[in-house]
């Protein structure tokens, strides 16, 4: 694997801040409506397991409906906990330990910046019909990536507190991603569309490399009959 340091452009990374971590919260609008939505479903659940017990004498489906709810409340908690994780912090740069954090769930992933690489994103299709029907404003997309990792992330405004904060956020990680360079290694995982760009440019230098072979075939062809004459 190349040295990373080769892509760094150190004018670009003295330019970035020294110590500090900038967090980007989530969305308000979007917590409060998850609390609320978990809250309901908690108590819907909380329902169930009360009534499967109390029934349970009634049979086995009694007992699997009780178990159900159970299970069902102890995951709608988990979701009404997480949503105030994600009112401190959702996406973080992190300039003392030099990392990208993720709040993903109840873990944090990090990515390195030597590693990290950002760009604009796009919505897939499922996003791209809520944008089209439920939100009222602009919404884009920034991808966040570990270059050297099969997976990367996105955000976008609407996750977001608000498009003042994707706009810092989109500053900050396009700023340490012209600095460190890691989308200029090969030997980052690339995508399907890179690697069809590569197999048609093999592809290419390999038909290049018959004509020249065959020309020179048809040279040495001429020149041994010149020499039977």
């Amino acid at each position: 694997m190349a040295n990373v340091e080769d892509f760094q452009n150190k004018e670009l990374i003295a330019k970035l801040p020294k110590e500090g971590v900038h967090c980007y919260a989530g969305n308000p609008g979007k917590i409060m409506r998850n609390r609320i939505v978990s809250i309901v479903f908690l108590l819907v659940s909380i329902a169930l397991a009360v009534l499967g017990f109390i029934n349970m004498k009634n049979g086995v489906m009694m007992i699997a409906l009780g178990g159900a709810g159970i299970v069902l409340a102890i995951c709608f908690i988990l979701v009404f906990c997480q949503t105030f994780l994600v009112a401190k912090f959702r996406v973080a740069v992190d300039y003392n330990e030099k990392n990208i954090v993720l709040r993903y769930r109840y873990s944090k992933i990090l990515i390195p910046f030597e590693n990290f690489d950002a760009r604009d994103g796009a919505p897939d299709q499922a996003e791209a019909l809520i944008d089209k029907n439920f939100k009222k404003g602009e919404n884009a997309y920034l991808v966040l990536d570990d270059v050297f990792e099969d997976a990367c992330y996105q955000t976008s405004i609407a996750d977001l507190e608000s498009k003042d904060d994707f706009n810092k956020l989109k500053a900050d990680c396009f700023a340490i991603a012209d600095a460190y360079g890691a989308r200029n290694s090969k030997d980052k995982v690339k995508f399907y569309y890179e690697k069809n760009l590569d197999e048609k440019a093999d592809g290419e230098e390999a038909d290049i490399d018959k004509i020249i072979e065959e020309a020179r075939n048809e040279e040495k062809s001429d020149k041994k009959e010149d020499s039977e004459e």
